[in-house]
């Protein structure tokens, strides 16, 4: 495995990289949030079947090519000066030790439900009016279902015979 200094060099040639691309490529330079959207959603599904097929070293590529979307958007972001990936990577770091009380902060969990159950709670106190907030509405109607099905498992409304949903009622 390669070292964090080996790791970060490697993100700073991609940077570059992309950088380069975005001002010398014909096809990357028109490209924008909305023309590469498409292809993100793609990419996604490709690393899906690959963690499926449990095939690492396609899993590897596609994490690549996903890699490469992030930086993407985020140069995009920085053109317009409305963000950059520090702004990205930033704002994941301190969501993540928000929703991590009891690895950042004084809360004890008992196990992974718990957690689970914190997760959902926190990002109601973040102002999400609905634990469902999160789920994006162009997911296909499928994925959606079981997304939202999750959702609401963890805030209480999961059951295992039809007659306990009206006991809940």
């Amino acid at each position: 495995m390669n070292s964090r200094k080996d790791q970060l060099a490697a993100l700073d040639r991609l940077l570059t990289i992309m950088d380069e691309l975005r001002e010398q490529c014909p096809w990357d330079k028109k490209q924008t949030m909305l023309t590469l959207r498409h292809l993100t959603i793609e990419e996604t599904y490709e690393l899906g079947d690959a963690i499926l097929e449990n095939d690492l070293q396609e899993v590897k590529k596609e994490l690549g090519d996903l890699l490469l979307h992030i930086i993407f958007y985020a140069k995009i972001g920085s053109e317009t000066n409305d963000f950059d990936i520090a702004d990205v990577a930033n704002d994941i770091c301190e969501k993540l030790i928000s929703r991590h009380p009891h690895i950042y902060g004084d809360i004890t969990v008992a196990d992974e439900e718990e957690v689970k159950k914190n997760w959902e709670n926190l990002k109601l106190k973040e102002g999400k009016s609905s634990v469902l907030e999160g789920v994006p509405r162009s997911l296909p109607a499928l994925v959606k279902a079981n997304r939202i099905q999750d959702k609401v498992a963890g805030v209480g409304f999961d059951w295992e015979e039809p007659k306990q949903v009206f006991e809940k009622l």
